[in-house]
């Protein structure tokens, strides 16, 4: 099969672990230039390692914490060092705090969560849209399905992820003079490791996954691999899809179900 993405440059935030490396690998299977950037060298070398003997692609870790606007330049510039032209940014470095109500939740904690899951996406957009301009290049945001319908004990990350399908509108409609599409995924429940780690800290890890699964019309959570593929798609194929919100959810928004909160 043709490679869908061969030579093309690409940076991925958050791109050692969880649905940031199944968008690594999907890319490098398809012959990109990937540089992709994370807290912690460890888990980032030992990626870069497996992936770049894997090819056809290549990929080059860059150690940084996106919550540092300097860190965040110097990522854009060490790709158009090492490759000279950049084709495609995927934002998707974030967290999801442990669920807590708002009545316990700080206004410091809001502020630090918007700067990690918001502004760091607004920000590696604006270092590198100046080469994705000169290749007519593209933008993917990932977001997440609770940022359209809402999710219980979570409103600071379901704010961080709404404002980001908002930005991705108003982004393409000022790119759209320069040829950039600027794209969304929303991911509802993915098997990821910040998945099983949440779902540890519940009464019952077991059950927690259980229900996880059970919230999708197809009875299953999705998969990194797929994530990748849906970030593959927008890049390489969606070429007149631009401002778009893609639900990666296996059906969670669909149909009625048992929601009352209001005690009977």
């Amino acid at each position: 099969m043709p490679l869908r993405y061969q030579n093309k440059v690409v940076i991925v935030t958050g791109g050692s672990r969880g649905i940031g490396r199944g968008i690594v690998k999907a890319f490098v299977e398809n012959g990109a230039k990937v540089v992709f950037c994370a807290i912690g060298a460890a888990a980032g070398e030992a990626l870069e390692t497996e992936f770049s003997t894997m090819g056809p692609g290549s990929c080059k870790f860059v150690e940084c914490d996106v919550t540092k606007e300097d860190q965040l330049e110097r990522l854009v510039a060490v790709t158009v060092e090492l490759h000279g032209h950049i084709d495609c940014l995927v934002n998707n470095a974030g967290w999801h705090p442990p669920h807590k109500p708002t009545d316990e939740t700080t206004a410091e904690e809001f502020r630090k969560l918007l700067n990690l899951n918001l502004v760091s996406y607004f920000l590696a957009s604006k270092f590198a849209l100046p080469y994705l301009r000169q290749r007519h290049g593209n933008i993917i945001n990932v977001s997440s399905l609770v940022g359209t319908i809402g999710q219980k004990d979570a409103a600071p990350y379901v704010a961080t992820k709404g404002a980001i399908i908002s930005m991705t509108k108003a982004m393409a409609v000022d790119e759209s003079k320069h040829n950039v599409r600027v794209n969304c995924i929303s991911p509802g429940n993915v098997m990821t490791p910040l998945w099983e780690e949440l779902a540890a800290q519940t009464a019952d890890a077991a059950a927690t996954v259980h229900a996880g699964e059970n919230a999708q019309l197809m009875g299953r959570m999705g998969t990194e691999a797929e994530c990748g593929l849906a970030a593959l798609f927008l890049a390489a194929d969606a070429t007149f899809c631009t401002g778009i919100d893609l639900l990666l959810s296996g059906g969670a928004e669909l149909n009625y179900g048992f929601k009352s909160q209001i005690p009977s």
